[in-house]
């Protein structure tokens, strides 16, 4: 019989492996694969104690995504939310495929499809768990590589980007943000500090 740690294991080993497929490269490693690990990290010091739907879930929240190219949808706002949308989904049932291999059963795998998803945001406490360590993982990691790579933003485009992030976190997840216990990007505070005392 199969030990619940054996499992989870498992499906976690699973979930690397896929990701360690991926060519594009962070820090000289696979940077899906990287990701994973730094979302299961962040959740370690953000939720010690999260259920293990949700610790499955944040490892595989971009499960395999550059097999869903941006360029696979039209460039248009509407494009981008079909793209989106379509990653959810995509990253929900690949996550749910490996699950099953590694042994869990319907009701679990619905679990962590649910939050990957991104259903019931706000209500779902594993889906808002996720959007807290995807947000938070987003600003200590990737929001300087991402102000570098978009030169062109002004100020309000970024205020604007900062207050979408903040407003899709849960109050523990916006504390946590300004904790000391995550790294802000220096260059970034005053405009996070703009962006959310307006």
């Amino acid at each position: 019989m199969i030990s619940n740690q054996e499992r989870f294991n498992a499906a976690i080993a699973l979930f690397d492996a896929a990701n360690a497929e991926d060519p594009n490269q962070d820090e000289g490693q696979p940077k899906e694969l990287l990701y994973g690990q730094r979302m299961s990290e962040m959740i370690h010091r953000f939720a010690p104690d999260a259920s293990e739907a949700a610790q499955l879930a944040v490892r595989a929240q971009h499960i395999k995504r550059w097999t869903v190219p941006r360029a696979s949808y039209p460039m248009t706002k509407e494009g981008y939310f079909a793209w989106r949308t379509g990653l959810y989904k995509f990253h929900a049932d690949t996550a749910g495929e490996l699950m099953r291999q590694a042994g869990y059963d319907d009701a679990m795998i619905d679990q962590v499809k649910k939050a990957v998803g991104k259903r019931a945001l706000k209500v779902n406490p594993d889906t808002q768990l996720l959007e807290d360590i995807a947000d938070l993982v987003f600003i200590e990691y990737y929001m300087l590589p991402f102000a570098g790579a978009n030169p062109g933003y002004d100020e309000e485009k970024w205020l604007e980007i900062i207050r979408k992030t903040w407003k899709k976190m849960s109050d523990a997840g916006r504390a946590f943000a300004l904790s000391g216990k995550i790294k802000l990007p220096e260059s970034l505070v005053p405009l996070i500090t703009k962006a959310i005392s307006g």
